[in-house]
Parts: C-alpha cells; sequence; structure tokens
C-alpha cells in the first residue's frame, strides 16, 4: 500500500470562537487548503500577469495529459519561466484580450495557462500594488498540434531533472480542473465554432473572426488581407456571452441508524472485496443539497432519512465536482434496505460503529491497492483518509450526531 497523504490544516485551526466550541473545529479534506490566494480580480489585468509571469519567484505547475509534475510519488515540482519560455513564448500577456480576439487564429495552438493566484506566505516575492505573494501558473505542455516539438523539448528537459507526472494535492487540483475544462470546451456550445481562453485560463469567448483564412506567409507583414467573419453567435450578445468553468455539487453521505449504533454502507460490483463507501451522487437542478441526500439514499438503498446535517466539502477535479459530505440519520420506520430501485450498488449493509471504527484502523486503502498492515481477510474495508467519505465516518464514529464530544 502506497503512503497516504497528510491533510491539510482547516483554516484558522487553532482559533477559539462561538461556532468552534458549538460545532467543532472544521474539517478540511484532502484536495483542499490550497495557500494560493486567487485574486481573480486580477485575471483580465493584462500588465499584471506579464509581470507575474516572469517574476523570479513564480512557479510553473506542467501538466501531460492532466498529471502534474512531481518528484517522486508525493510531492510536486515546478518549472521556472526560462524553461517554459520556449511554448509558451516571451509573453503572452502582452497583448490585451481585445488584441487577442481581434488576431484569433483557429490554426495556431495556444498553450494553455492558467493563473492559478498567489501564495502569499512568501513576503519577499512579487509585489504589485497591495498585493504581495509568489505567483504560480498551471501550463499543459501535452504535445499536440502546432506546440508538439516545444512541448516535447520541455517535457525532455524535466524528465532529465528526474522529475515524472503523477497525481498531487490542492495546488494540482486547481490546475487539473481548470484545463480539463478548457480541453473539455474548445468549442462553442452555441454556433460550434472554436473558441478562445480568456481570463488567465477561467474563462472562453467566441471570437468574431478568424485569421486562419489568411495566408500564413502574410501573417506578421503588410497586407490587406482581412480575417474572415465567422457566423453570428448569440453568445458575443446581450451579458451572458463567455463560457465559465462548471462545477457539479455532488453529495456524499454517512447515514447512521435511527439508534445511533449502525451506519450504512454500500458498494459497487467493480469494487475489492469487503470494500464498502458512504453513498453518494449528484445534486440535481432546482434541488437542495439536504432533499438530494435523501433522495440518492432511497434511490440507492431505499432507506429514508430524517434529518440531514452538512459536515464537510472537498474538491473533486475529476472532473469538475464539489463534494458536499453530510451526515444523516434515518427514521425509525425507515431503515429498510431495499436495493431494486437504482441497480448502482452491489450490495448494502448495516455496520456496526466497532466494526466500522476497527476498519479506519487497519482496514482502509485505495481501490486499486492492497490492505494495510494489520488487517485480517474478510474484515470490512473503507476508503483512504484522502477521500471525504473517510472523515464522514471517522465523525460518525467519533461521536457527531450523538453529541458524546466534538471533532
Amino acid at each position: 500500500m502506497s503512503p497516504q497523504p497528510e491533510l491539510p490544516d482547516a483554516a484558522h485551526a487553532d482559533l477559539d470562537s462561538m461556532l468552534t466550541r458549538k460545532f467543532g473545529k472544521e474539517v478540511a479534506n484532502y484536495f483542499s487548503g490550497s495557500p494560493i490566494n486567487r485574486v481573480s480580480f486580477l485575471r483580465t489585468d493584462h500588465p499584471f500577469l506579464s509581470a507575474a509571469l516572469k517574476h523570479p519567484s513564480t512557479s510553473f505547475l506542467l501538466y501531460k495529459d492532466l498529471a502534474p509534475l512531481a518528484k517522486g510519488s508525493t510531492k510536486l515540482a515546478y518549472a521556472s519561466y526560462k524553461e517554459v519560455v520556449p511554448i509558451i513564448g516571451e509573453d503572452p500577456y502582452s497583448k490585451t484580450e481585445e488584441q487577442l480576439l481581434t488576431e484569433y487564429n483557429s490554426t495556431v495552438s495556444i498553450p494553455q495557462m492558467i493563473f492559478l493566484g498567489l501564495d502569499e506566505r512568501d513576503k519577499k516575492g512579487f509585489e504589485w500594488n497591495i498585493y504581495k505573494g509568489a505567483p504560480f501558473f498551471a501550463l499543459d505542455v501535452t504535445p499536440k498540434g502546432t506546440i508538439e516539438e516545444a512541448a516535447n523539448s520541455v517535457i525532455k528537459t524535466m524528465e532529465s531533472r528526474g522529475f515524472s507526472f503523477v497525481e498531487g494535492p490542492a495546488i494540482y487540483a486547481q490546475g487539473r480542473a481548470l484545463l480539463d475544462w478548457n480541453a473539455r470546451n474548445p468549442f462553442c456550445a452555441q454556433c460550434g465554432q472554436p473558441t478562445l481562453s480568456i481570463n488567465a485560463g477561467f474563462k472562453r469567448t467566441c471570437p468574431p473572426t478568424d485569421m486562419a483564412s489568411i495566408n500564413q506567409t502574410a501573417l506578421g507583414s503588410t497586407t490587406t488581407e482581412k480575417p474572415r467573419d465567422r457566423p453570428s453567435c448569440a453568445t458575443r450578445k446581450g451579458i451572458s456571452n463567455l463560457s465559465f468553468p462548471r462545477t457539479d455539487p455532488t453529495v456524499i453521505v454517512a447515514v447512521i441508524s435511527a439508534d445511533s449504533k449502525r451506519v450504512l454502507l454500500g458498494r459497487q460490483k467493480r469494487w475489492l472485496p469487503y470494500w464498502y463507501s458512504t453513498l453518494a451522487g449528484f445534486c440535481e437542478p432546482a434541488e437542495s443539497v439536504e432533499e438530494a441526500v435523501r433522495r440518492e439514499v432511497w434511490e440507492e438503498a431505499g432507506v429514508y432519512l430524517g434529518r440531514v446535517v452538512i459536515h464537510s466539502t472537498q474538491p473533486w477535479p475529476y472532473p469538475a465536482n464539489l463534494m458536499i459530505g453530510a451526515i444523516a440519520q434515518a427514521t425509525p420506520e425507515g431503515e429498510e434496505i431495499v436495493l431494486k430501485h437504482d441497480p448502482e450498488l452491489e450490495n448494502a449493509k448495516w455496520a456496526d460503529l466497532n466494526e466500522v471504527r476497527e476498519a479506519l484502523t487497519v482496514g482502509t486503502s485505495g481501490l486499486g491497492e492492497d490492505a494495510p498492515e494489520g488487517y485480517k481477510e474478510g474484515g470490512l474495508r473503507l476508503p483512504p483518509r484522502t477521500a471525504i467519505a473517510n472523515q464522514l465516518l471517522t465523525a460518525v464514529v467519533g461521536g457527531f450526531l450523538s453529541g458524546e464530544h466534538k471533532m
């Protein structure tokens, strides 16, 4: 079993407050806890982006097929500005978004880059007005199109330094989610024409013209040729004229029995033997989180729920989910498990709290991993602590609903 990474600290974890005393400490799940201040209002400020791009404290997290650059299996690795110039050029932010729209050419591959934000822990880093910190960018170096040769060169340089492309934590999650969204939305949903990434990678727009019709030898020289007008598109009119990244809310819930002595667990057919987890599903339009929790549990396991309490959340960049963790309690008459509705689960069962407590100690692992030392064959297996399901179950056995003690 591979080593499990440390979980992030919650914001202001040591701060005493009325809310902490009443509800317990905040829980921070894996893929959360990023130290980055996103300063989203500066994404259209190209002079800011240009300056941040070239600063000595700036770090570039490179992705190849959505896997980030890393040193070993658990530590992210970063490239410098000079190392990425071969693929991004001297300054991709030297022109305004308006100029980029005017000069848009659908035959030229533009390396996808995302401005992630500033790490304000670095007080000696980059300064811009009242903002200080080390800038972070995510850059897709997957070889493709007209940047294939340059991308291969950058990859070769990184690999020669002993780096490889693997998975990672919070900063990786932000970059992956945005790169994946850009890659999945190369065309306008309204008119089907190619789109252009703007706003430092957080928006896509449908340009009104395309330089692709101009002879390539004429580009950069004096020419009377004009870019062709693209078909009319509703996204260029009115207020909602841009495409924004999506986040799909997903509920995941640890259900405790009416007597608070058991937990509802389910398993899918493809999972390892004895491996169970909490129940989960997508929120549907015009549905509250509490309603989604009750619906999903009834559809998958036939169990009826009473009170639903939000516990914590977890960004899950596969591709763009926000896991909303809840703890709920079954109604006294609604505990019978019925699997005849939604066929998603192979089996569901009520597990005693002591069985869950033991499994959290010796039976956690990823789906493709061996059980840890101390596990006895046939015992309950559960998700690792990097999964919000683990945190929900830990809260339940720790008395979250019974009032025995706070988290």
